[in-house]
Parts: structure tokens; C-alpha cells; sequence
């Protein structure tokens, strides 16, 4: 489908503010022709007098003439301006309409895709896409599309005033039109793929210095400066030549197009003064015809602006939908058992990524209220277990339960606010600390912001900030240590006071003190809730009630720590691995 019918596909709300512009930009253009008649009419008085055109109409005095002219040349003057304004209101007033909504409606689905989905996109694309894509549809409504509408019709206004006085000088006027239309679309084939090209390559420049901006720590470590400063030089690059491409193509629009414009006049000019030479056309109609000739054929040299403009737009818009096309996972619309309970059941669950398994066959349960772990090495199948429970994924084969429901039957949204998750990695909002501990609440419950971090062992640090629960935690937590920001994760996590408690690696990047905080944080919260736990430090799942091995995907050994420890297996392996034992 043609980018402008998907974007006329989204805008459907603001069809009744397109319309309106539309009117109005034609309005604009009739009185804005009508002053070059005017011109005619008065020459047709100076010349002819009381026999001319407004003569013929009953004023026959010249000055009288004169007077009706000034009174109409201020009229005409007087409305083109009132419908100037109305149509730059309603034309820009609808690009920042549509710019908000499309923005937002991009953003809203990207929210709703599965993050791994997210993750396999580079973030400069999607960044560009959300910024400088709709800022380039707002543009070209902005300007672009009343520029398209007045050329249109001005060329059918003009065109219908050629044809009243004089046939044959219409047609040669006129000739030059369908060779410029015809040069407009050949460049607009041409242009196309040049400026789809450009915006990949802009994307390709965001990406980079998106992904060097975040990892300067390490570039500046490495001395990789000149490394990565020649990565940048040669995205902006290829950037520049793609750019240069399609300045190529559209800057030789214009000269073409005037060299059409002036076979136009010259024939306007020669013919039409030939007609008036041997009386067979008045001097004001020939004064008239001059000045629109200028009229017609002079804005059709915008025409490159308005090609570049909307071809960059057309670019920009499929590139929009193509993410609001994209297609979202079936959700359920069930709600889990209220209060939820927490108990868990893996059924015979299997998933592949680019159909290479990633858990095969697993079944395990997890009843209400007890800690169960996740071990074993990189690879075995852990976190996509994560995942498939928190719904990011769904599995290729079996299923999963949450107190007896299946959960692929269940609104997504709404099993994830029972169950509270700690990543490996965790976010944090550039906001203060209470905000992030009561994330996506608009006013946090302070006591319950404070009685969340207590349980968290997280308090302590905190009240011994400045500002306290409200201390800046910087972009990312970057003014928090990596302990400090895990803490706020696992409080964060409390606040909602879930039924599940899941915990990605939670303490595989602290030191020792924190992890112990958090040790002692897990023995006193975990008795209240079902809790599943994905560790490589052992020692962090050594009280858990059950811990399941996990090892290309199946699970290799179940039992307690001491009894894994006692089968002297895989688990027994990793536990000497780690503590030093012979």
C-alpha cells in the first residue's frame, strides 16, 4: 500500500481538519489569482476607457472605474489574508495533532511488544523513528500539503481564465505542464529510495553514538577513542553520501522545471503580443495573461522543495506504520484468583529461539508460598523460563498454571502485577528513589515506599542521603553503587507486595556485604510469598525448598542443597567449583 494511504488510514480522525484546510487553501488561491485580473481590468480602463470591460457593466465614468477597482483590489486583499491565517492555523494545527498521536501511538505499541522483540531492534533506529520520522510527516503537513493543493489549483484556475480569453495561447501556456508533471514523478521514482537509504543510515548514526554514549566508561578504559571516533566517522559518512545522493537528484528539479516555466512566458509573451498587435486581443487581457502566466507557471519551480519534502515524509511514514503494523502476541483477557495464591506449574514447557531449543520438556511445580531455585551454567534454559512466565515469550509446546489457570489465558498486564521481578540488570527511572521504589504510581505511599526498602535492607543508605527517599537517583541509578540500585530493585519489587517473587541473578553483580544484606533480606520475605530464584552464586539458594539443575535446556537433578551435595552430581560439581573444594 502506498505510504500516504496508510498515513490517510491513521489520520482518519482528523479527516473533518483536512477538509477544512483543504477549503481554505482554495479560497486562499482564488483570491490570490484574482489581483492579476485586476491588473488587466485596469489596464483595460486606462487604455479604453469608456470603452472598457467595467464600462460595458454601467460605470462609465474612468475615475468611477478606478474607485470600484480599488474598492474590489481591497476586498480580494482583505479575504486571501483572512484564509492565508485560517489555513496555516487549520494545516499546522493538524501536523502537531498528528505528530502527538502518531508519537504516541508508536511508542504505545512498541510498549506492548515483547521486550526480546524490542531488544533485536538497534535503539538509535527506533529512536530516530519516534523523533525524527514523525517530526518529518509534521513538516510536510506543515507546508508541504497546502503547497500540493494551491499548485493544483492554480493551475486549474489559471488554465480556466486562458481558456475564456484566448484558446490558442492557453494551449501553448499551458504546454509546458505535463512535461514539468512528467519530470516531477520520474525525479520522484528517483528520489525515493535515496532518501529510504539516508534515514537507515541516520539510524545507523544514532544507534552509534547512542551505544558509545552508554559505554564511555569502558571506551575510555580501553584508550578505544580513536577506535570509536572512526566507527562515528564513517556511519556519519555513509550517511553524508546518502544524503549527497538524493541532493543530486533533487537539486537538478528546479533548473529543469525552469526552463519549462520559461517556454511558457516566451510564448505568452510573443503570440499573445502578436494577438494584441493586430487587435484580435485588448491590452488588458493581454496585460492579464502575462501576469498569470507568471502566476501558473512560477510556483511549479517549488516543486522540487515540494518532491524533496514529500518524498522524505513518504519515507518517514512507511517506516512509522511498519511498527504500528507490527504484530502484537494474542493476549488473554482472563484475571488470576484473587487474592492469588502463587502456586506454579511448569507443564512439559518447551520454546526455541530461531528453532534452536532453549527449554525442552520441562515440568516442575512450585507451591504456594515456597522458594524454589534455577541453577546450572550459561545457556541451560533459566531466564527464558523467566520469561516464559512473565509472558514476554510464550512456549512453542506445554504450558504454565498460576493456581490452576492456564496462563496464556490470562491478561498479561494482570499477571504481572502479581508477581514482582528483580532483573540481573535493573532499571531505574531517572526520578528519586521513592519513585522508583513505587514505580508507575503517580503519588507513592510513602510508608509503604519506607516499610518496602526496610525490607530490602535499602533504608539505612537511604536516610543517610541529603534529600533522603527523595534523592535523584540520576539517568539509569547512575548517581547508586550496583548494590544500592539492586536494593532499590528487590524494594521496588516489595512495594507491590506480590504473590510471586522473581529474582534474575539478583545478587550476581554486588559484593560480598550486599549480597549478604540482601541474603538476609530474601530469609525474612521469602516465607510469605512463592518465590522462584535464578542464581549462579549458590551460596544464594543454599535455604531454598527445592532446587532444580538445569542444563541444555532439561533439567539434569532436582532435590535440597543437602541432598544435591550428598548425589555428589552436576549441582555437587558447581558447588566445589565455587567454594575452592578439592
Amino acid at each position: 500500500m502506498h505510504p500516504l494511504r496508510r498515513l490517510f488510514a491513521f489520520a482518519r480522525p482528523y479527516r473533518r481538519d483536512a477538509a477544512l484546510g483543504t477549503v481554505y487553501s482554495v479560497l486562499n488561491k482564488f483570491f490570490d489569482v484574482l489581483p492579476e485580473l485586476l491588473i488587466g481590468v485596469a489596464v483595460d480602463v486606462v487604455v479604453n476607457r469608456q470603452a472598457s470591460f467595467l464600462a460595458r457593466l454601467g460605470l462609465v465614468d474612468p475615475m468611477h472605474q478606478l474607485y470600484a477597482l480599488v474598492a474590489l483590489t481591497v476586498a480580494v486583499w482583505v479575504f486571501e489574508s483572512i484564509f492565508e491565517y485560517l489555513y496555516a492555523l487549520k494545516w499546522r494545527g493538524l501536523a502537531q495533532d498528528l505528530q502527538h498521536t502518531l508519537r504516541n501511538a508508536a511508542y504505545a505499541h512498541l510498549q506492548a511488544l515483547p521486550p526480546d522483540t524490542i531488544a533485536r531492534e538497534r535503539s538509535g533506529r527506533l529512536m530516530a523513528l519516534m523523533n525524527e520520522d514523525v517530526n518529518q510527516i509534521e513538516r510536510f503537513l506543515n507546508t508541504g500539503a497546502n503547497d500540493l493543493i494551491q499548485v493544483f489549483c492554480s493551475s486549474l484556475m489559471v488554465g480556466a481564465v486562458f481558456f475564456a480569453l484566448t484558446a490558442d495561447l492557453a494551449v501553448l501556456a499551458l504546454l509546458p505542464i505535463p512535461l514539468i508533471l512528467l519530470g516531477a514523478f520520474w525525479f520522484q521514482k528517483r528520489l525515493y529510495p535515496r532518501y529510504a537509504a539516508a534515514r537507515d543510515a541516520a539510524a545507523t548514526v544514532s544507534s552509534r553514538l547512542n551505544n558509545n554514549l552508554a559505554g564511555m566508561a569502558t571506551i575510555q578504559a580501553y584508550t578505544a577513542e580513536a577506535f570509536e571516533a572512526e566507527h562515528v566517522r564513517a556511519a556519519s559518512d555513509d550517511f553524508r553520501q546518502r544524503n549527497a545522493a538524493a541532493i543530486r537528484v533533487s537539486a537538478a528539479i528546479t533548473p529543469v522545471i525552469r526552463m519549462a516555466v520559461l517556454a511558457g512566458f516566451i510564448a505568452t509573451l510573443l503570440y499573445g503580443g502578436w494577438l494584441a498587435l493586430n487587435g484580435k486581443l485588448g491590452v488588458g487581457s493581454y496585460s492579464a495573461l502575462v501576469y498569470l502566466t507568471q502566476r501558473l507557471l512560477w510556483p511549479l519551480t517549488r516543486l522540487a522543495d515540494m518532491t524533496d519534502l514529500y518524498q522524505r515524509a513518504m519515507a518517514s511514514a512507511n517506516r512509522v506504520m511498519d511498527l504500528l503494523e507490527t504484530k502484537l502476541p494474542v493476549r488473554g483477557n482472563a484475571q488470576p484468583a484473587a487474592p492469588a495464591k502463587g502456586a506454579l506449574a511448569f507443564e512439559n514447557v518447551g520454546f526455541s529461539y530461531d528453532a534452536r531449543p532453549a527449554v525442552q520438556d520441562i515440568s516442575l511445580r512450585v507451591p504456594a508460598g515456597q522458594t524454589v531455585a534455577l541453577v546450572g551454567g550459561t545457556g541451560g534454559g533459566k531466564s527464558t523460563l523467566l520469561k516464559l512466565l512473565l509472558r514476554f515469550i510464550d512456549p512453542d509446546a506445554g504450558r504454565i498454571r498460576l493456581d490452576g489457570m492456564d496462563i496464556a489465558a490470562l491478561d498479561p498486564a494482570a499477571l504481572r502485577r502479581v508477581i514482582g521481578y528483580v532483573a540481573q540488570d535493573p532499571f531505574l527511572t531517572d526520578g528519586t528513589i521513592a519513585d522508583n521504589i513505587a514505580y508507575g504510581e503517580r503519588v507513592p505511599d510513602l510508608a509503604k515506599v519506607e516499610a518496602a526498602a526496610r525490607a530490602a535492607e535499602a533504608h539505612d543508605f537511604v536516610a543517610a542521603l541529603p534529600q533522603g527517599y527523595a534523592s535523584a537517583v540520576g539517568e539509569r541509578g547512575a548517581q547508586l553503587s550496583g548494590g544500592q540500585r539492586q536494593r532499590i530493585a528487590l524494594a521496588r519489587a516489595l512495594y507491590r507486595d506480590p504473590a510471586i517473587l522473581v529474582l534474575d541473578e539478583a545478587t550476581s553483580a554486588v559484593d560480598n556485604e550486599t549480597e549478604a544484606a540482601i541474603q538476609r533480606s530474601l530469609a525474612r520475605i521469602t516465607h510469605q510469598r512463592t518465590t522462584l530464584i535464578v542464581a549462579h552464586r549458590l551460596s544464594t539458594v543454599r535455604q531454598a525448598d527445592a532446587i532444580h539443575v538445569l542444563d541444555a535446556g532439561r533439567i539434569v537433578e532436582s532435590g535440597t542443597h543437602d541432598e544435591l551435595v550428598a548425589r555428589n552430581g552436576f549441582y555437587a560439581a558447581l558447588w566445589r567449583l565455587q567454594t575452592g573444594e578439592a
